[in-house]
C-alpha cells in the first residue's frame, strides 16, 4: 500500500512538471499583455489616461480560475475521464491555433473542445490513407467521443460560472460614436481564464487501486497523470445596462446551456452518435446566446450617456479619491457642492467652490439619492478620478 501511494505522489509530481513544460502556459502570458496593452491604448483614447494597469489582464488570467480547476481536476479524477495523449495533443494545437486570432470570444469550450471532437473524427477517418495521422497523434484512434462531449459540458458550465461571478471584474470603458453622431459610453469585458486541470491519460505505469474506477473503463491499460493549463476566454460589450447586471445574465444562459449538453452527452454512453449531438448544441446555443445579448443591448436605450438629470458616471479610476468615496459606474451625480450639474463644465466649475472640501449628491442604481463628502488635499480639487461621457464633443474627460 505504501509503495502504491509512493507511486501516485511520484506521478503527481512529475504530471505538475508537465504543466509547467506546457506552451499554452507561456504563450497565454503574450496573449494577455497584448489584450492588456491593447486595451490600455482604446482607454487613452477616450479617456487621455488608463484605467487598470496593463498587468491587469495576467493577473485576471492567472488567478480567477485556479479553484475552479481544483474542483474540475477532483471531479474528473473520481469519474475517471481519461483523454488519449494524441487527442490531448490535438487540443493544444486548435486551442493555439484558435488563440492566434487574439479573440478571447474564440475561446469558449464549445470552440476548442467542440472543434477537438469533430477535427478528432476527421482525422480518425482519414487515417488510413494518412499514416503520419497515428504516428504524430499516438492513440487517437483510441478517443472516447463520449468522454470529450462530458469534458465538454463541464467545462461549458464551468465556463458559465465564471462569466457569473468574475467576468464583469474590471470591464473597460471605452467612448464610441452612435449613429447621430453622439459620444456613448460603452463598457467590455474581454477576458480570459487559465483553469489548471489533472487528467488521466492512457499509456503510463499507474494502474487503478480499485475495482470500479474508472467509472469510465480504460480497458484495462494503465495510465499517467497529465495536468495542463486549459483556457477559456469571452467577449462582452455593453451600452444598454450595468455590466454586472448584463454580463451574469450571460453566464446563467451558458450554465444552463451546459448543464442541458450534459444531459445530451451523458446519454451518449449508451448512444454514442450523441456526443456529437451535445457538442453541436453547445456551438449552436452559445452563439444563440451571443447574438441574443447583442441584438438585446442594441435596442435597449443608452445607459451611458447625457441626461437631464445629472452627469452619469461612466468609470472610476482605481485608488482614486473618487472609488474611495464609493462612487461606482452607472451611478449619477446630480449635485456639486450645492450646485446642479449635468455637464463636465458645471461640474469642474462646481469642484472650485471649495479647495478643501467636496459634497457630492449621487443617485444610486438603486434610485436612492446618497450624499458623500470627502476633504480634498492639494490638486484634488480638479483630479477626482471620475470618468464620463463628454457631451460637448466626442471625447471623455477624467475629472
Amino acid at each position: 500500500m505504501g509503495r502504491l501511494v509512493g507511486q501516485w505522489l511520484l506521478e503527481l509530481l512529475f504530471s505538475i512538471g508537465r504543466f509547467f513544460l506546457h506552451p499554452l502556459l507561456y504563450f497565454f502570458l503574450i496573449f494577455s499583455f497584448l489584450n492588456g496593452y491593447w486595451r490600455v491604448r482604446r482607454e487613452r483614447k477616450s479617456f487621455h489616461v488608463r484605467v487598470y494597469d496593463v498587468f491587469d489582464d495576467i493577473r485576471f488570467t492567472y488567478t480567477k480560475g485556479i479553484i475552479a480547476g481544483l474542483i474540475l481536476s477532483v471531479l474528473f479524477m473520481l469519474l475517471g475521464l481519461w483523454i488519449p495523449f494524441g487527442t490531448l495533443v490535438l487540443l493544444t494545437i486548435w486551442l493555439l491555433a484558435v488563440s492566434l486570432t487574439f479573440q478571447p470570444r474564440f475561446l469558449s469550450s464549445t470552440i476548442s473542445l467542440g472543434g477537438t471532437i469533430f477535427l478528432t473524427a476527421l482525422l480518425n477517418g482519414v487515417a488510413d490513407q494518412s499514416p503520419w495521422i497515428d504516428e504524430f497523434f499516438v492513440s487517437l484512434d483510441k478517443t472516447n467521443y463520449s468522454v470529450l462531449s462530458l469534458f465538454l459540458s463541464f467545462l461549458l458550465i464551468c465556463e458559465g460560472i465564471l462569466i457569473y461571478r468574475t467576468a464583469h471584474y474590471h470591464t473597460s470603458p471605452f467612448i464610441i460614436k452612435s449613429k447621430r453622431g453622439m459620444p456613448i459610453g460603452n463598457h467590455v469585458a474581454n477576458r480570459t481564464w487559465m483553469i489548471p486541470l489533472m487528467l488521466l491519460v492512457p499509456g503510463g505505469s499507474l494502474e487503478s487501486p480499485f475495482s470500479w474506477w474508472p467509472i469510465i473503463s480504460l480497458n484495462g491499460e494503465p495510465f499517467m497523470l497529465v495536468m495542463i493549463p486549459y483556457f477559456v476566454g469571452f467577449y462582452q460589450r455593453i451600452q444598454g445596462s450595468l455590466p454586472k447586471e448584463s454580463i451574469q445574465v450571460t453566464g446563467r444562459r451558458i450554465s444552463i446551456l451546459g448543464i442541458i449538453s450534459l444531459v445530451v452527452a451523458a446519454a451518449s454512453l449508451w448512444a454514442p452518435f450523441l456526443s456529437f449531438v451535445a457538442a453541436a448544441l453547445a456551438l449552436i446555443g452559445k452563439g444563440l446566446i451571443t447574438v441574443k445579448q447583442r441584438m438585446n443591448d442594441n435596442s435597449a436605450a443608452f445607459y451611458f450617456s447625457k441626461q437631464d438629470y445629472g452627469l452619469v458616471v461612466l468609470g472610476t479610476l482605481p485608488q482614486s479619491p473618487g472609488e474611495k468615496m464609493g462612487i461606482k459606474a452607472g451611478e449619477v451625480i446630480t449635485k456639486v457642492n450645492g450646485k446642479n450639474v449635468k455637464t463636465t463644465y458645471e461640474f469642474y466649475e462646481a469642484l472650485q467652490i471649495s479647495r478643501t472640501h467636496c459634497k457630492l449628491e449621487v443617485l444610486g442604481h438603486n434610485k436612492e439619492i446618497r450624499f458623500v463628502q470627502r476633504a480634498l488635499y492639494e490638486g484634488e480639487h480638479h483630479e477626482l478620478g471620475l470618468l464620463f461621457v463628454q457631451d460637448e464633443k466626442w471625447k471623455s474627460e477624467a475629472s
